[in-house]
């Protein structure tokens, strides 16, 4: 009996995170961040739990791209997501995901030096994957998903 609750309980908490209700759901878009260039959100909330924000590419504020290799622009994308998580009333170490794309590996160790000193000693999970191509022919992108209280 314990275990069919238990089991209802989780079907139940799925099932509300997935409804569209606009009361479920949250979008949020900052405005000192690059407007989104297609048809998403900076970030979705979630029943406030989680907010997933969408992957960052080195796009000033302006809409600019920065130019430069993948220590630069893994600089600016950490200033972007500092943006989103900061009109969501969120700081870095509300991070618990992130996921990292690179059009080459070989930038891996300019793009971890950055990471690794922007989160300092906070070690949200990630996985890094190489693509063959991001939007802007950019070499990162990066996407996080963070713990709202």
């Amino acid at each position: 009996m314990i275990r069919v609750c238990v089991l209802l309980g989780i079907i139940a908490l799925l099932s509300s995170c997935t409804t569209t209700e606009r009361s479920m759901i949250q979008t949020l878009n900052a405005k000192h961040a690059p407007a989104a260039i297609g048809p998403y959100s900076h970030a979705v909330a979630c029943k406030g739990a989680m907010i997933f924000l969408s992957g960052q590419i080195a796009l000033r504020a302006d809409g600019t791209l920065v130019e430069g290799d993948a220590s630069a622009q893994t600089e600016q994308i950490f200033r972007n997501i500092r943006a989103i998580l900061h009109e969501a009333g969120l700081e870095l170490g509300s991070v618990v995901k992130t996921t990292v794309f690179l059009t080459d590996m070989q930038d891996f160790a300019a793009m971890n030096s950055v990471y690794a000193e922007t989160f300092g000693d906070h070690r949200p999970a990630r996985s890094t994957v190489q693509v063959s191509r991001l939007p802007k022919d950019v070499a990162v992108e990066i996407e996080v998903v963070a713990c709202q209280p």
